[in-house]
């Protein structure tokens, strides 16, 4: 079935929130990737929604950073900057009729927020908060479908994160999969193209 419309997940396909989480952690790539990473274990074992806020602070604590720095990453949100490609890649997409739709383990007011930072008008965006489940549970991307109109067969998603890797696929998207940093594949993973920029993840629908 041709692909109508185009989901992605918000911060990590379209924005680069690693650069954000590294300046929280005083500067410390390392210890960034690490809280970040926990960060992701968490909301991506959650199942239904606690508040994000929480799940940002509890990550931090457990990779050993300080109050201050949970702190500093809400103060600073709205300086999430897209990928550079990131505004080109959707003016295409839009141009060659494709819907576009963004879904976010993230809360309403931050998910807003962060979606504000690419600049682009997208047909849907739903958050795990408005759902009341986190990816990859199968009512979240089930949502951001409903919202655009189409079924699973129709979507393409654009996957950031390795969680969504298989998340969305066992939804019944085809996924491709924008990872930008080289993170590890998760048991399960077979997107359609791996790449470590957005154009070239996405260049068979260009």
């Amino acid at each position: 079935m041709a692909v109508k419309a185009v989901v992605f997940d918000l911060l990590t396909a379209l924005l680069d929130s690693w650069t954000l989480w590294n300046a929280a952690a005083n500067n410390d790539p390392e210890h960034g990737r690490r809280w970040r990473a926990r960060y992701l274990e968490l909301t991506f074992g959650c199942g239904a929604y606690k508040p994000y806020e929480e799940l940002v602070r509890i990550s931090a604590a457990d990779v050993g950073l300080p109050e201050e720095a949970p702190a500093a990453l809400i103060a600073d949100w709205d300086q999430l900057q897209p990928w550079p490609e990131v505004k080109a890649v959707l003016s295409e997409l839009r141009d060659k009729g494709y819907k576009l739709g963004v879904v976010s383990n993230c809360s309403i007011g931050l998910g807003r927020r962060a979606l504000a930072r690419c600049e682009t008008d997208f047909d849907a965006f739903v958050t795990a908060e408005e759902v009341g489940f986190y990816k990859p549970h199968p009512n979240t991307y089930g949502a951001i479908l409903a919202a655009l109109g189409v079924s699973a067969e129709e979507a393409l998603f654009v996957a950031g994160s390795n969680g969504d890797v298989v998340g969305a696929a066992k939804s019944g998207m085809q996924v491709v999969w924008h990872n930008r940093i080289g993170l590890r594949a998760l048991p399960g993973s077979s997107p359609l193209v791996e790449a470590k920029s957005l154009d070239r993840a996405l260049s068979h629908f260009l």
